[in-house]
């Protein structure tokens, strides 16, 4: 039998599945186990019974029948005794069937119903095992959305409106958006869904009952605990909630640059164990249902110790004396890392920086140089950085090796040395001698002459220049030279006295030869005598003779 409608109000059947309950012929059958409708309105509640009609020669007949939910002693109590049923029931039974209608449901109502009925036969009375159970409340609508992605170029969206009890098919819907009417419709059709909007139904006539309402999610909240520094190593918690109906899934997407990367969780909660300083950034949270989407951000900000710093010399080139030359210390750390530069363990600078610059390096500037990076969380020291500081050669200092008289005949060594970077090569030269005399350090002389005497300059040279000192070698003479010279002396020392005296004896000669001569000249003139000029002539001549031989 089918639920009928009274008309005081609406019949609602749920679960129609016939129910039976057969014993030798005795049935008793339910239309429906579970029955829901609303408060105020009238519900049938329908049964079948049978029975033999005929059992030990005796014709069955149906003395009583009646619907019941209590029992009194053992006795199954009459609904249409009961006094809070007074008035509002009422049996439709005949042809082995039973109707039970009550009026102006009241919520107190909700009961589990049995039908009871007895025979003439001596043991002809039955209710069966099966029960149907009434729910007297509000509809408890429900809107289900469903949305068409099946054409990426025309999507939409589809409401309807349920109730947990079945509804009779001739009932009518009424939709409303933001609390205005907009649809008479069991299901109603959405091409757009705006994140404003929100929909609900009622029954028509019921609209006292309406369904919650469904709409996008609402911009999510999103928390991070702790909320205090994060530290390296620590476990954080992202929460992520939105207010959504149908609730909204969620996921967690961690942004990378202007990349978004995969999805990092799809549950409300997103949990680092263990988080590390690369999962610094910023987190998006996205809330989704079926009638849209909405996200939210935060950001992590990882503290932590320094990490080993790396230092870099800049230029990175060659390193020439008087050109300007940074040392960059750099360390990945949360809070930034303050910096300390030291030379062979001595301190040169601190602070946030970290770069120590030399305007105009020196040679005195080479050396093992490193630095510290700290914060409040640690500190860690680098490694050590050689800085090489290439010059032109210093002028060099020459030496002589025996440092005393040099005499003819020894052996002589000369060294030169110059402060250079790169090491310097070196060359000898001879003053007034285009040749090269030797090259290398040490310049040796073996059975040293005279002629080995004189200027030598050594230069220092490579790459980055040259310099040179000059050094005067004096030699000495050996035994026989000194014989010699002896020799010589004494023959000076006898000779020009003698030479000296003969000299004089001469010139006395020639001084008294010139006075007679300039008295004949005298005596010529005075007389006028043309031979004056040959004797005088004469005269010129003899003192000239006499001068060469005193040559």
């Amino acid at each position: 039998m089918s639920v009928t409608a009274a008309a005081s109000g609406i019949v609602v059947l749920l679960l129609t599945v016939t129910v039976v309950r057969s014993q030798n012929g005795w049935d008793v059958s339910y239309t429906s186990t579970e029955i829901c409708d609303f408060r105020g309105s009238t519900v049938d509640i329908n049964c079948t019974y049978t029975y033999p009609s005929r059992l030990n020669y005796l014709v069955t007949k149906v003395q009583e029948t009646f619907w019941f939910i209590k029992e009194s002693n053992g006795v199954h109590v009459d609904l249409r005794t009961d006094p809070e049923y007074s008035g509002r029931v009422e049996y439709l039974c005949g042809n082995n069937t039973c109707t039970l209608r009550i009026s102006n449901l009241r919520e107190s109502d909700s009961a589990v119903y049995k039908f009871w009925f007895t025979t003439n036969q001596p043991t002809g009375s039955l209710t069966g095992s099966a029960e149907v159970t009434l729910s007297v409340a509000a509809p408890q609508l429900q809107v289900h959305v469903r949305r068409s992605t099946a054409n990426p170029y025309s999507t939409w969206t589809e409401l309807s409106c349920h109730s947990r009890c079945k509804l009779p098919d001739h009932l009518s819907y009424v939709w409303y958006n933001n609390n205005e009417l907009v649809g008479r419709k069991k299901y109603f059709h959405l091409q757009h869904f705006n994140a404003e909007d929100s929909y609900h139904c009622a029954i028509e006539g019921q609209e006292r009952f309406p369904s919650p309402t469904v709409y996008a999610p609402k911009v999510p909240s999103v928390s991070v605990s702790p909320s205090r520094e994060i530290m390296e190593g620590s476990s954080v918690t992202l929460t992520c909630s939105s207010d959504a109906n149908p609730a909204a899934k969620y996921t967690w997407y961690k942004r990378s640059g202007d990349k978004q990367v995969q999805p990092s969780s799809e549950e409300t909660q997103f949990v680092l164990s263990s988080i590390r300083t690369s999962d610094s950034g910023e987190y998006y949270c996205t809330a989704e249902n079926e009638l849209g989407r909405s996200s939210a951000n935060t950001s992590i900000t990882v503290t932590y110790a320094p990490k080993p710093p790396s230092v870099s010399v800049s230029p990175s080139g060659e390193i020439m004396e008087g050109s300007s030359v940074n040392l960059t210390c750099s360390s990945d750390a949360n809070p930034a890392a303050n910096y300390t530069w030291y030379k062979e363990n001595r301190t040169l600078l601190q602070g946030p920086e970290g770069v120590y610059r030399l305007s105009s390096i020196s040679s005195w500037d080479s050396g093992v140089y490193s630095c510290k990076s700290e914060n409040q969380y640690g500190q860690i020291n680098s490694t050590s950085l050689y800085l090489d500081v290439q010059y032109a050669p210093k002028p060099p200092s020459v030496s002589v090796s025996p440092s005393g008289e040099i005499m003819e005949g020894s052996s002589v060594t000369l060294t030169c040395s110059s402060d250079a970077n790169p090491a310097a090569n070196y060359t000898w030269y001879k003053e007034d001698e285009a040749s090269t005399k030797a090259s290398g350090q040490i310049f040796i002389i073996s059975n040293i002459t005279a002629e080995h005497g004189g200027k030598y300059q050594c230069e220092a040279q490579n790459t980055q220049g040259r310099s040179n000192t000059t050094l005067h070698l004096t030699v000495g003479a050996g035994k026989s030279v000194i014989i010699m010279n002896t020799i010589r002396v004494t023959l000076v020392v006898v000779l020009v006295p003698v030479l000296v005296w003969t000299l004089k004896k001469r010139m006395k000669k020639t001084l008294s030869l010139k006075s007679e001569v300039n008295e004949a000249v005298e005596m010529i003139e005075s007389h006028n005598c043309p031979e004056y000029d040959d004797v005088a002539a004469a005269a010129q001549t003899e003192d000239t003779e006499d001068q060469e031989d005193l040559v």
